[in-house]
């Protein structure tokens, strides 16, 4: 159920409650249950407290996942292409400057100002750095970029420092590299098969290359002896001009490359450990959730056994059922609610702008922030609400049907 379906479902009920005799019951008997609150706090946290622990991890692992994809999603376009050498990963993949120039050349990739094409070849290295968090060694990738770089990603922006220079042994730091790993301050020195690279600048771009150090592409493969890169990247002229691009390479034959547009390559690269997380973020809530339903179920019960007398008085002088379950059920939801605000603060408290990165098949460690966002939210309260739906349902129905006479003498 979306907001607004849920505001109408609340704006229904406010009407059957203000329009009906059943509905100012209802209110008139849920008050009495909720000044009884006090008296029942045992009962009272065991609700509140399962329920938002159940809200707060599901909202923590599902934030962890959005995260993720956002900063996949803001890495890659429809307007840019990733080419490789047959490979579908760009760390396995091999290209020759030959290969690159004939790239470079082909129908669909613009030129800038001074007619060069809009192309980066790209190649990729790794460092084994500290941690700020643990104090262990990760992977820190290193990427290699051509002159035009800037004008194919589009979004990198230096925001301390300055850019590089080409041909020097010069870095400019990602801000998420920034955070995770120690001494990657300006000025500090790197040390990359015997050669000192200097840290000149630190850049932004709310994406995975935010993860990353990078320099200029010859002078890296000259310090690792290397000849050849790993990937081009090419800024299309049109979205449409991806076609045009894939065919064009396709009928070279002096190319046998594969070619998808960046925003397909980066989402199908993580796509299985982004299920992953997600089928394990919904397997615990759902764990946690059973348990926290079987909390409130037997919680309910006993609320109901300890009010028994109470109830059958009020069943005594005329109350109907509906009213005593729309009460107990109502007040159950409150409950719920209450634990899911709870467990959505606790989330927001933990894990707001809080830094996670992934390490595994790729070169170096992909980082990115928690996405704590309103629909987030939402699915945790949906959670808390459903649970105690269905928690206060069945005491509810027990309630309205017990014997007056065997309640009244109940203790």
């Amino acid at each position: 159920m979306d907001p607004l379906g849920f505001a109408a479902l609340i704006l229904l009920f406010a009407t059957w409650v203000a329009a009906t005799r059943q509905g100012h019951v209802a209110v008139a008997v849920l008050r009495i249950g909720l000044s009884t609150l006090s008296q029942r706090k045992g009962a009272t946290v065991v609700i509140v407290a399962g329920i938002g622990g159940v809200v707060a991890v599901l909202v923590s692992l599902q934030s962890m996942s959005h995260g993720l994809q956002r900063t996949l999603r803001n890495t890659g376009d429809s307007q840019t292409a990733i080419v490789l050498s047959g490979s579908a990963n760009e760390s396995a993949s091999l290209l020759t400057r030959e290969q690159v120039a004939f790239i470079a050349q082909t129908p669909g990739i613009p030129r800038d100002g001074a007619g060069k094409p809009v192309v980066s070849a790209e190649t990729l290295g790794v460092l084994r750095r500290l941690t700020k968090t643990t104090g262990a060694r990760a992977n820190l990738g290193l990427r290699g970029v051509g002159e035009q770089f800037i004008a194919v990603h589009g979004n990198i922006r230096i925001v301390a420092g300055r850019m590089f220079r080409p041909g020097l042994q010069e870095l400019i730091v990602g801000a998420g590299a920034k955070r995770l790993f120690t001494d990657l301050g300006l000025g500090q020195t790197l040390d990359i098969n015997n050669q000192h690279w200097m840290i000149v600048g630190t850049f932004v771009s709310g994406d995975a290359y935010e993860s990353e150090l990078l320099g200029d592409a010859d002078t890296l493969a000259a310090a690792f002896r290397r000849s050849t890169y790993q990937s081009v990247i090419v800024r299309l002229a049109t979205p449409e001009a991806f076609g045009q691009l894939k065919a064009a390479l396709a009928a070279d034959r002096r190319l046998q490359v594969n070619v998808r547009t960046t925003l397909d390559y980066y989402m199908a690269g993580t796509a299985q450990r982004i299920r992953a997380i997600q089928t394990v973020a919904s397997v615990i809530a759902a764990i946690m959730a059973v348990g926290a339903l079987f909390g409130a179920l037997n919680v309910g019960y006993t609320t109901v056994q300890a009010r028994a007398r109470e109830i059958a008085i009020l069943r005594a002088i005329g109350f109907q059922s509906v009213p005593v379950i729309v009460s107990i059920v109502l007040e159950t939801l409150l409950l719920a609610a209450l634990g899911g605000v709870l467990g959505v603060a606790l989330a927001w408290g933990l894990f707001h702008d809080f830094t996670g990165s992934t390490s595994g098949s790729g070169l170096g460690a992909l980082i990115f922030t928690f996405d704590m966002s309103g629909a987030l939210f939402w699915t945790g309260l949906k959670w808390a609400l459903a649970i105690g739906f269905l928690g206060g349902m069945a005491p509810a129905l027990r309630a309205a049907t017990f014997p007056v006479a065997t309640a009244r003498r109940a203790t």
